[in-house]
Formats: structure tokens, C-alpha cells, sequence
């Protein structure tokens, strides 16, 4: 996820981050955002929602798969504020080489997606995406309709449980380093935020509106800083060493480095009325797994999921990994795990 989760205060980011220099962070060896597999097919394909909004994706075919047959398929959701280039595409192309047809996603509003303004916050059109690539997927001829699976990464995590609950069509979901988007907006990590401090975010983003319904200069919140110092907090240095730095950093044509990861102030709001986890007992008898790392910031709201679920469900720790860690690092991230789980339930 992109947001700074308010490091446990109420304080939402608006405009430009600290000018200050920033702080060497280093790659881990194993970091692999951008992968590339010779035994893989990838082509571009763009499909349309079911509000006619264009939605791009690319996807990952196992290289001589034997398009007269039918084939399980997994849709890959990318982390919020993320574009499918980051995280989203790595989980893609190593499901491919395990046998899959693999699309991953932009959400509406982000990379190379429709969707006005920019970097708008709507967590039902993220939802829908799901549904939109279970659409295109389910009227390929070499994609059995019935074996439809999705991971979401992240924020999409939430979206694809969202999804899922109303989408019947998607029959297996996993969720990697999964955020409640809902409730860390209203709540910020550990239920640091009270209440009065989210009714000023609140009322801050509603008083914009009118600057930006009158013309005013759009205001945009939360994200990824873009310099960090001897004083950041751990977790804006762990989003950092991803999203700022080769590691990960990829900004979307007709962008600016400026606005990625950075959802709208107005919109961000939306997430305040997001319950992902209302009614996922109801997801059942279609399977769910939970990856998260055992050291992650984020790991309360898989934990929070698998409570509330109901069989068959899976919380799985990956050892030694945070957060970020489960984006891009192929030497902890469970790939066979993920595979044998698809295979058992697709």
C-alpha cells in the first residue's frame, strides 16, 4: 500500500513532500519488480468495464500453451496508489511460469486505466475492475470460465475481497501483504486515529471540494514521500526504498513522478464508507488465503480477514518478511504456495 498510514496519527500529507536530501536505501538482492521470463508470453490488452471505462492490463501466457484447450486463469490486482508495472506483473509472469494464463491490472483511475480525474479514489470501480478482467478472461477461448482465481496485492487485497463477494465467478482469491483500505483510513494502523481526528480529514477534503469544483488547484494526500531523512519513520522508509528508488519507482506515460501513489484528497475520503470484510464469511465455499509477512505493519488486517472468514480459509506468515518485502522479493515470496493453491482449488 502507498498510504503512510498516518504512522499512527490523523495527520493526512497534502501537496509536496520535505525538500530535504534523501537518504541512500538499499536494494535487497533479490528484489525483482521488473522480471522478465523467457517462458512467457506477455502482450498488452486493453478490455472495457461494465461502465464502458477502459481497462488496461497485460497479459502473461505460458510460452507454447496449447491455445485449443481451456486453461485456469488468476487476475492480479497491484498495490493502491501502484500501477500494475509495480509488484502486480512480477506475481503475473511467475504464475505464468507455473502453468496459468495471468492477467494483471490497472484499477480505474491509476496507470494506463480510464478514469477522470487522475488517481481518483473509488473503491467500488477498483471492485469492479476484478469483475471486468473475470469478463475478458471468461471469453478467451483458451480460459476455462469456471477456473478463475485473483491475488490482490495490497490495497487490492481489499478490492478483490470486494469483488469476490458479489462476483461468484471468481472462485479462489489470495491476498499478499493485504490492506483495509476502509479501515485504515478511518482507524490508521493499530486504531491509532480517533475520531475526531478522522471528521477533520473529512471536513479538509469536503471545504476542497469547493475549491476544486471552482476551479481551484487539485490537492492530492497520503502516498509515498518523496525524500526521506535522518528522521522518517521506518515505515515511509520502507515505501520509499520501493516506490522512490530503482527498486520499483515506474511512473505511468503523461504522469508526473510528482503524483504517483497519491490519490486525490477529495476522493481519498471514499474509503471511510469501504467495509471489505463486512459479510466475507459469505465468500464460502470458495477458498481464501492470506499471505503476510510476519514482521509486516500490515499484517492486523489479514489477520482481522481470516477471523471474520469462513472455511475453507488459510493464513499463511511468510518468516522475516514486512510489507513491502512480499512486492518484489522472489527469495521470499511463496510462489509455489500460491501455485499449489490455484492448482488444488481452480
Amino acid at each position: 500500500m502507498t498510504t503512510l498510514q498516518r504512522l499512527g496519527t490523523a495527520a493526512a500529507v497534502i501537496g509536496i513532500l520535505s525538500a530535504a536530501p534523501a537518504f541512500a536505501q538499499d536494494i535487497p538482492a533479490d528484489a525483482a519488480n521488473f522480471y522478465t521470463s523467457d517462458k512467457v508470453v506477455t502482450q498488452p490488452v486493453t478490455f472495457r468495464n461494465q461502465y464502458r471505462m477502459d481497462i488496461a492490463g497485460n497479459l502473461f501466457l505460458p510460452k507454447g500453451m496449447d491455445q485449443n484447450a481451456k486453461h485456469a486463469a488468476i487476475i492480479v490486482g497491484h498495490p493502491m496508489g501502484a500501477v500494475k508495472e509495480q509488484s502486480a506483473n512480477l506475481y503475473a509472469a511467475k504464475m505464468a511460469e507455473r502453468g496459468f494464463v495471468a492477467l494483471s491490472v490497472d484499477l480505474a483511475f491509476w496507470g494506463g486505466s480510464a478514469g477522470e480525474p487522475r488517481n481518483a479514489v473509488s473503491p467500488d470501480l477498483y471492485a469492479e475492475t476484478f469483475s471486468a478482467a473475470a469478463d475478458y478472461l471468461g471469453t478467451r477461448p483458451f480460459v476455462d470460465r469456471d477456473a478463475i482465481g485473483v491475488i490482490g496485492i495490497c490495497g487490492s487485497g481489499s478490492f478483490a475481497i470486494s469483488a469476490a463477494k458479489i462476483d461468484p465467478r471468481l472462485k479462489a482469491i489470495a491476498t499478499i501483504s493485504m490492506y483495509d483500505m476502509g479501515a485504515a483510513n478511518r482507524n490508521a494502523l493499530n486504531k491509532s486515529q480517533t475520531l475526531e481526528q478522522r471528521k477533520k480529514i473529512i471536513a479538509d477534503a469536503a471545504e476542497q471540494r469547493y475549491v476544486e469544483f471552482t476551479g481551484g488547484e487539485t490537492r492530492y494526500t497520503s502516498g509515498t514521500v518523496h525524500e526521506i531523512t535522518e528522521n522518517s519513520h521506518p515505515i515511509e522508509r520502507e515505501f520509499y526504498a520501493f516506490y522512490r528508488t530503482p527498486r520499483g519507482e515506474f511512473t505511468p506515460e503523461g504522469s508526473s513522478p510528482l503524483l504517483t501513489t497519491h490519490p486525490t484528497l477529495t476522493s481519498n475520503v471514499k474509503f471511510m464508507n469501504f467495509y471489505p470484510f463486512n459479510d466475507i464469511e459469505t465468500i464460502s465455499p470458495r477458498p481464501l488465503l492470506f499471505i503476510t509477512g510476519d514482521q509486516a505493519h500490515s499484517k492486523e488486517f489479514s489477520e482481522d480477514a481470516y477471523r471474520r472468514a469462513a472455511e475453507p480459509k488459510e493464513l499463511f506468515y511468510v518468516k522475516g518478511a514486512g510489507h513491502v518485502d512480499l512486492y518484489d522479493r522472489v527469495g521470499l515470496i511463496p510462489f509455489d504456495k500460491l501455485a499449489a493453491f490455484f492448482k488444488k482449488n481452480l
